[in-house]
């Protein structure tokens, strides 16, 4: 788990991760002191209704999101990013300053116009940011990149809440004054971090700004639509924020209402929340294996409903404390179940959005990322906006907190169902992923060969009933397998290959409809530019060693001519799926498995072979040296 902080260290990430975390940490020390004083001391701070201030102060914060989210992606993609993001801290020292004068004279009109300029700040802020990752980290890098910033905006959330409520130990002045004094100090700092982000060049410098919000609005939502991959990415995060904001705007009540808690127990729960995102944002990297691992996002959706249920099932006819404290909280039957519910919940949800964020970064066209990312938060706004206002109509039509959170779980295994049935391939490359790793210490050499994008063929050594499973999960990108028809007639291996869009190939003896399907699926394949990986010996060997290449790959490459890739697999001879000393699969595993639980396997990729020259013969000299001897 040391690995992700590497870039800490690294002035290419480091100075914006602070940026960030300060930033983060100082709206929330405002806007939560604030929320406070507008409810606990309305008549001085500001005569709004204490039952609604919390809601104008979100609205204020939230605002320049729905209006201006756009704006900001033009300028994001316009201006150099290390100019643009000092400027924006400089905006930061000027509005805290404003709102530490409001707080420091009890002026709440200028405190609230300061409240609706720091959302302007952030929401010109969020393109800058994720726009600027992909400039400055390798594709490899993107999801710990994408895990850290996660990380450190929730962890920054929790602590800036708990500070704001610390220091503002009472509502007088001397309350007001020491908020006033930390929201300055923190803007300071920050715009001190933000002199050290390096030269980031802008990715349309002639780019023509389009001052009307709503026509470049409607213009940013139609950019990120042509890429369905990203616009679907930005529909997904736009869920996640709908479904946090339920819980997370839930928290209070259901900490004094369904557990008797009091404040201490409202931040316990919070704490565990926001830790939670954070433990699943690094973990996101760590089981990705550094590549943007979509399958996590099917597998996080699924967590997230669990949990989410369970939540609604450990608090159903609980009887609540009565002191309200954290230890009393702790005495209640099933306390520990919550608080575990609420913390798998979030990692979960970690697991789910860090992905969709490098994804959307690694996909966009590089001189809109900015832009798209804008758009992506104006839908975010508006899922959190609908989040809100349904929430109200359940709970006025008489739903319980524990309730609301089972409606949240059921809506969220539909959208969960939803994405399997969508890309089922990514969470069963995913799993395999897992499964391969855990049976086996796998090293690969090479992956970097793999192209990000554009059709490619290739071709690998056949020693296993799992050669496919292993390359998929090493692939940082989705492969259509070209198979024998036969693999297809095991129960299991059928439903695990045409959920993985395998291609069923064989013999013109065999079955010469079968194979003319299998061209044509391969070719389709190749135009719409993926990947097709086959394997030319045509069959597992029995004897450990290549045989020769059939004739099939150079007719794929005449009809199709794109780059061959040659790879080979090392350390599968000997396993359980291996033919070695009998059939796979056979009996007893002690006479004839000779690489058992976690032994050495090997993933290699070659260089890419130009079609003019991708005979038979050329590409299985390659894959022979590839493979080298097996150890």
């Amino acid at each position: 788990m040391l690995r992700p902080f590497a870039l800490l260290r690294q002035r290419r990430f480091a100075p914006l991760f602070w940026v960030q975390f300060l930033g983060a940490a100082n709206d929330n020390v405002f806007k939560f002191a604030f929320t406070l004083l507008a409810t606990y001391a309305a008549v001085t701070w500001g005569g709004v209704d204490p039952r609604y201030a919390g809601f104008l102060i979100g609205a204020l914060f939230i605002a320049p999101f729905v209006l201006f989210s756009a704006t900001g992606g033009q300028l994001a993609d316009k201006v150099e990013k290390s100019r643009l993001i000092r400027r924006l801290k400089d905006a930061e020292v000027v509005v805290m300053g404003l709102a530490a004068l409001g707080l420091t004279l009890q002026w709440p009109v200028l405190i609230y116009v300061a409240m609706f300029f720091i959302g302007l700040q952030a929401t010109v802020f969020g393109p800058v940011k994720y726009s600027y990752l992909p400039q400055h980290l390798d594709a490899s890098e993107l999801t710990r990149g994408n895990g850290l910033v996660e990380m450190a905006t929730f962890i920054a959330i929790l602590l800036g809440t708990i500070a704001a409520g610390m220091l503002l130990n009472t509502f007088d002045e001397r309350g007001a004054a020491m908020v006033a004094a930390a929201i300055v100090l923190l803007a300071i700092v920050g715009r001190a971090a933000a002199q050290f982000i390096p030269h980031s060049p802008a990715a349309d410098s002639a780019l023509q700004i389009n001052w009307n919000p709503l026509s470049e609005t409607w213009a940013n939502l139609k950019i990120a639509h042509r890429d369905r991959t990203v616009f679907n990415s930005i529909l997904g995060i736009s869920w996640l924020w709908f479904f946090g904001s339920i819980f997370l705007t839930g928290l209070a009540p259901f900490a004094r209402d369904v557990l008797g808690g009091n404040e201490t127990v409202v931040t316990l729960l919070l704490a565990v929340f926001s830790i939670g995102i954070g433990i699943g944002a690094l973990l996101t990297d760590r089981l990705s294996g550094s590549k943007v691992e979509i399958g996590l996002v099917p597998l996080g959706s699924i967590g997230m409903t669990l949990f989410a249920l369970d939540l609604y099932l450990a608090s159903r006819g609980l009887v609540p404390s009565q002191s309200g404290t954290v230890p009393d909280f702790f005495a209640l039957d099933g306390a520990w179940r919550i608080v575990v519910d609420l913390a798998l919940l979030s990692v979960f949800a970690g697991l789910y959005s860090v992905p969709l964020y490098a994804l959307i970064q690694s996909r966009a066209q590089k001189t809109h990322v900015a832009r798209i990312v804008g758009a992506n938060n104006i839908l975010n706004a508006l899922f959190i906006v609908v989040a809100s206002i349904a929430a109200a109509v359940l709970l006025g039509s008489g739903l319980t907190i524990p309730e609301l959170f089972l409606v949240a779980a059921l809506m969220n295994a539909a959208v969960a169902a939803y994405i399997y049935l969508l890309v089922p391939e990514f969470l069963l490359r995913f799993i395999a992923w897992v499964v391969v790793h855990v049976l086996y210490r796998v090293r690969s050499t090479g992956k970097d060969r793999l192209p990000d994008a554009g059709p490619v063929v290739l071709v690998c050594n056949h020693v296993s009933f799992v050669d496919a499973i292993v390359i998929m999960g090493e692939s940082p990108r989705p492969i259509r397998f070209v198979m024998d028809h036969r693999i297809f007639k095991i129960p299991i291996l059928r439903t695990f290959f045409n959920q993985l869009k395998a291609i069923p190939i064989a013999s013109a003896r065999d079955d010469p409809d079968t194979l003319q399907r299998a061209h044509q699926s391969i070719q389709q394949s190749l135009d719409e530019g993926e990947m097709v990986c086959i394997f030319p010996e045509g069959r597992i060997t029995g004897t450990g060693e290549l045989t020769p290449f059939k004739q099939g790959v150079r007719r794929i490459v005449e009809r199709n001519p794109v780059p061959v890739i040659p790879m080979a697999l090392r350390g599968l001879w000997g396993s359980f799926f291996s033919r070695y000393g009998g059939e796979a699969f056979s009996l007893p595993l002690d006479a004839r498995v000779r690489r058992g639980f976690r032994s050495r396997l090997e993933f290699v990729v070659g260089e890419p072979v130009p079609p003019a020259v991708a005979t038979p013969e050329l590409l299985m000299q390659r894959v022979q040296e590839l493979r080298g001897p097996e150890f």
